[in-house]
């Protein structure tokens, strides 16, 4: 039970360590050194002079590998965790769709049956529900039939059903809604601003009321609109003036290099957090897909590195992995290379509060490490200690 990795850059809080050296017992990190070392018994790794980073940690993923979290089957869900972290994922937070609470339910039953029994993939770091409280006119390529009004008796037989919802998103101006957030508060569980038409003022107080995270900011938010003459500021705009957390999917398609400089910009690594926001088609090749389940989901044609609707006039999904989120934060973004993986790894670790076991290569953590090179293609990665992917 014990590794070395050695023979790289490891990336550190603070710096990077040339000629560094990782040494792992039991699935934890317990030193890390300049210079090679030597442990009586170790497995070794040799990075090659590559960079040893921690791992990618994806708060906002549907699927990958031709499956989907909405297909309802433990076979989907580890085929998308080892899918993942073959693109340097060592976590991720499976999301759903808007659909009906039996939908819902559903996944959570596959979701506790799945933990048990991913061990060739990424790890999973609990359910994030995405929806069905959002504003229609904001919808995206979330099914019409399934959006609502938050209605507390469905909501609390969905909160008591289930200790694995560790996030869900919601419009914040829809009516019930800051009741809604106050409630995931006192759960514990994070409530993000999303699929939303609100004003400042709608943010502000979903704000005071417990929502601390924007999903996929700019995507199926409002910005700035004028009614009788006068200018609002929208979604958006309030992300970047509160102190609040923003996700975003840096394909370098949902957002060009200007709004990735943006946000960057504004936000810094600290508050930003990747996300693929990846649908079963990530991985795969190009062509016709399915965005949500196969029995009720969304025909799409996947080409220029996205999904589109099939008259493609709107995006339909993400087909980002990991290791593209950050290659491109650093070409498009101009961000450099710790910044990016601060944005990968510690700020999504934080987030989903499990930074104290996650998020950064340091004694005492969780061993989720990737190996990559200059270009980041990724070369290995290991999940708690255990070698899991080799290019």
């Amino acid at each position: 039970m014990k590794l070395v990795i050695h023979n790289g850059t490891v990336i550190t809080p603070y710096r990077e360590i040339p000629d560094g050296t990782v040494v792992i017992e039991n699935g934890k990190i317990t030193g890390i050194h300049a210079g090679p070392v030597a442990v009586a018994g170790a497995e070794e790794i040799d990075a090659r002079g590559n960079y040893i980073s921690p791992g990618f940690i994806d708060i906002h993923i549907h699927g990958g590998g031709g499956a989907d979290f909405m297909d309802g089957t433990v076979d989907a869900f580890l085929r998308i965790a080892e899918t993942h972290a073959r693109y340097g994922t060592t976590s991720m937070v499976p999301t759903t769709l808007t659909a009906e609470k039996e939908d819902l339910l559903n996944t959570l039953d596959t979701y506790k049956k799945a933990v048990g029994q991913n061990s060739a993939g990424a790890g999973f770091l609990g359910i994030h529900l995405e929806g069905p409280y959002f504003a229609v006119s904001q919808r995206g390529a979330q099914d019409p039939r399934y959006i609502r009004d938050p209605d507390p008796a469905e909501y609390e037989e969905v909160l008591a059903y289930s200790s694995d919802i560790v996030r869900w998103s919601a419009a914040p101006e829809l009516n019930g809604a800051i009741e809604f957030g106050r409630r995931l508060r006192e759960k514990g569980i994070l409530a993000a601003v999303a699929h939303t038409d609100a004003r400042y003022e709608h943010v502000l107080e979903a704000w005071d009321n417990g929502y601390t995270l924007a999903t996929h900011l700019y995507s199926a938010m409002s910005g700035v609109t004028r009614q009788n003459a006068f200018r609002y500021a929208g979604t958006i705009e309030s992300a970047f003036l509160l102190d609040m957390d923003v996700e975003i999917i840096g394909d370098g398609i949902h957002l060009p290099a200007p709004l990735l400089q943006l946000i960057y910009k504004i936000k810094g690594a600290d508050k930003t957090a990747l996300i693929t926001d990846a649908m079963r088609a990530a991985g795969m090749p190009e062509g016709e897909s399915t965005l949500g389940s196969l029995k009720n989901g969304l025909k799409v044609i996947v080409e220029d590195g996205v999904a589109k609707l099939p008259d493609r006039t709107s995006f339909a999904g993400s087909v980002a992995t990991f290791d593209r989120l950050v290659r491109n934060m650093i070409r498009l973004g101009g961000v450099n290379l710790r910044e990016a993986v601060r944005m990968a790894s510690t700020t999504p670790a934080r987030i989903m509060g499990v930074l104290d076991r996650k998020g950064t290569i340091q004694a005492g953590k969780d061993a989720d490490i990737v190996i990559f090179d200059n270009d980041i293609h990724i070369k290995h990665t290991i999940v708690g200690g255990k070698l899991i992917y080799t290019s």
